[in-house]
């Protein structure tokens, strides 16, 4: 590729069907080996953060894609990569103006360096666990010495990671602190 190329290439945003970005990016990869488009589309993405929630009692990690419905592609753009990419199945057209036949528009630099920057910071980020308790939740205890016993968030502290829940103990309700680890909603 010669560098007059390399500098036609933009970011552009196509619009996929809400939950089907990962298969959108799959089928635009197979598409760009197929037809050796590598030169032209140098870049799919799709910005996701990394959750942690407590499920069962065990830590799970999940992927949560950050501009849903959306995908973000590095290409020089002709008419006929337009043609192919609009092809693809869970697309529905570029960002525009919603028809399938809008030119598509580049992104401004200022917006490709804030997306891939905030792609950046995700990653470098340390792991964090998606809090979904809420106080006056109703829990129930899974790990420690008061195991199989149920009460309701007081308090939540995130910096710890800690709740404070009211359990009753012999008819009176005492407060116990518990990590988020060891307790699940009812």
């Amino acid at each position: 590729m010669t560098e007059g190329e390399n500098s036609k290439k933009k970011w552009y945003v196509l619009r996929a069907i809400g939950g089907k970005e990962k298969k959108a990016k799959e089928c635009i990869d197979n598409e760009v080996r197929r037809l050796g488009l590598g030169d032209s589309i140098t870049q799919v993405l799709i910005p996701a953060e990394k959750v942690y929630q407590i499920r069962n009692g065990k830590k799970v990690s999940k992927d949560r894609v950050l501009f849903a419905g959306y995908v973000f592609v590095e290409m020089v753009l002709t008419a006929e990569i337009q043609h192919i990419l609009l092809d693809i199945p869970n697309v529905i057209g570029f960002l525009g103006d919603g028809s399938k036949k809008s030119t598509a528009i580049p992104l401004r630099p200022s917006e490709v360096s804030r997306m891939l920057g905030s792609v950046d910071e995700i990653q470098d980020k340390e792991e964090q666990i998606s809090t979904p308790f809420y106080v006056g939740d109703a829990v129930k205890v899974i790990d420690g010495p008061f195991n199989t016993f149920s009460g309701t968030i007081e308090e939540i502290n995130e910096e710890k990671k800690k709740l404070k829940v009211m359990v009753k103990i012999f008819g009176r309700k005492s407060p116990l602190e518990l990590s988020f680890l060891q307790v699940e909603k009812e």
